[in-house]
């Protein structure tokens, strides 16, 4: 007996050291300059993706929206009836390390040559339990669980998504209904100098190419304001697609006074491998192939089976016997593989090539994570740079136009000059209304790049 104790305390060792118990490690380190060169990075970990939506969103329209689509939104509803499945998946792993039950009643009625019809009965309780001393259930286990945290990790990066998504989409209406606005102004404003140039043609101070010009610009206006229209109707139709629900107007504030966070501190790199559920599904799909490697590892030990039936039967080999009497069976069994050698050495082969792979993910979604950083704290910085020039554009773009208009009416100017003056004008304005638009929506995807909208 102590033998025995002996080569299975050794046998258990030597399994130890092939890799088959062994535990996955999470990363504890990322790339050097995950953010860039450019992006200061301080040894604070104050980050702006551990704020709540609540807390970067102020809007109450956006906070209505956004409530609306966590509730109804088709993909993360889709998305918690993955991790039901997940969790379904896990709970069959755990209840594959107790024995299993089964109840077979058996009965038969036999006759030989014309004789006396005989009955025979068993009412057997069946069990079986693998011991799982190789250790495939246990990696089978862990690797479930490891799937199951993939797909909570991918329900927190649907809900990021939408809530990003919804206030995107929100802020380009905001921005649509300011353009649109500044076009409508426009159009007046061009409708009067179209009627002001009519009138210095009847005065025989200007000409019908003048007025023509005039008008064909005020046309074009008008058609740009049926444009901005239609994208306003489809932006909408968007956003209810977020929402799960039909076409519909949304109701909404003005881009003119929208606030969000002006501290945007970006935190520790490290601190991506907590809070980027992108991040995490990736490393979590790095340790569901870790233990699939140990799976295919422990397919090359045998498998022990123990098993065994009690019950009631009337039948005792060659004779019947009235009443039933109790009997109990056991029986222990072990595989060992031979033949298959072969095709588990392939399949390991092939859960090594995954698990480099899933490693490769892992590091690429590293660096897609903190280029995602730099990319909205540039556009950030960008656009809240050019804001100071566009309103110095503006403001002398308006005393030109102005001027413009005053010079024809009382002076020699061409009607061209004007023409070129209102539409810089007008191109300027609009792009101003784009710049802070870009601006906002830099911080929306700065806080999306690090992880924000988590539960």
């Amino acid at each position: 007996m102590k033998k025995e104790i002996i080569l299975f305390t050794v046998a258990a060792l030597t399994l130890s050291s092939c890799g088959i118990y062994t535990k996955y490690k999470p990363a504890a380190e990322v790339p050097e300059d995950l953010y860039g060169e450019e992006v200061a990075v301080s040894g604070s970990t104050d980050n702006l993706g551990n704020l709540g939506w609540r807390e970067v969103f102020t809007d109450p329209h956006l906070r209505v929206l956004i409530e609306q689509g966590l509730q109804s939104n088709t993909d993360l509803r889709s998305a918690q009836w993955r991790v039901e499945e997940a969790e379904a998946t896990l709970m069959s792993a755990r209840l594959s390390f107790l024995p299993s039950f089964a109840l077979a009643p058996q009965g038969t009625v036999s006759s030989f040559d014309g004789g006396k019809a005989t009955q025979t009965y068993s009412v057997p309780v069946t069990a079986s339990w693998e011991l799982d001393i190789f250790g495939r259930m246990r990696n089978a286990k862990q690797q479930a669980k490891a799937l199951l945290e993939q797909s909570h990790d991918y329900r927190q990066a649907v809900r990021t998504q939408l809530v990003s998504s919804i206030a995107n989409v929100y802020y380009t209406l905001l921005m649509l209904d300011e353009q649109l606005a500044i076009s409508e102004r426009t159009q007046q404003s061009w409708k009067e100098t179209v009627d002001a140039t009519r009138a210095l043609m009847d005065a025989g101070l200007a000409n019908e190419a003048a007025v023509s010009q005039m008008e064909a610009t005020y046309y074009s206006i008008s058609t740009s304001i049926l444009d901005l229209k239609e994208q306003i109707n489809q932006t909408e139709n968007s956003l209810s697609l977020l929402l799960a629900e039909s076409p519909r107007s949304v109701e909404r504030g003005k881009l003119e006074g929208q606030t969000l966070p002006d501290h945007l501190a970006v935190g520790i790199p490290v601190q991506m491998l907590a809070n980027r559920p992108d991040v995490r599904s990736a490393e979590h799909s790095l340790e569901s192939a870790f233990y699939a490697t140990n799976q295919a590892r422990s397919a090359f030990y045998p498998s022990i089976v123990l098993s065994g039936s009690a019950g009631w039967t009337n039948s005792a080999g060659s004779m019947i016997v009235n009443p039933g009497k109790f009997l109990a069976t056991a029986i222990g069994s072990l595989t060992q593989p031979l033949f298959d050698r072969g095709a588990n050495i392939a399949r390991l082969k092939i859960a090594k090539a995954q698990q480099e792979e899933a490693k490769l993910s892992f590091r690429q979604a590293l660096l897609n994570a903190g280029s995602e950083v730099n990319d909205a704290l540039v556009k950030y910085q960008t656009a809240r740079n050019k804001a100071g020039l566009f309103e110095k554009q503006i403001a002398s773009l308006e005393k030109a136009y102005e001027s413009t208009s005053l010079t024809m009416q009382y002076g020699n100017t061409t009607y061209l000059e004007v023409l070129t003056a209102q539409q810089s004008l007008l191109n300027a304005q609009l792009t101003q209304v784009a710049n802070r638009f870009t601006e906002i929506q830099g911080v929306i995807n700065l806080y999306q790049a690090l992880g924000g909208g988590r539960e």
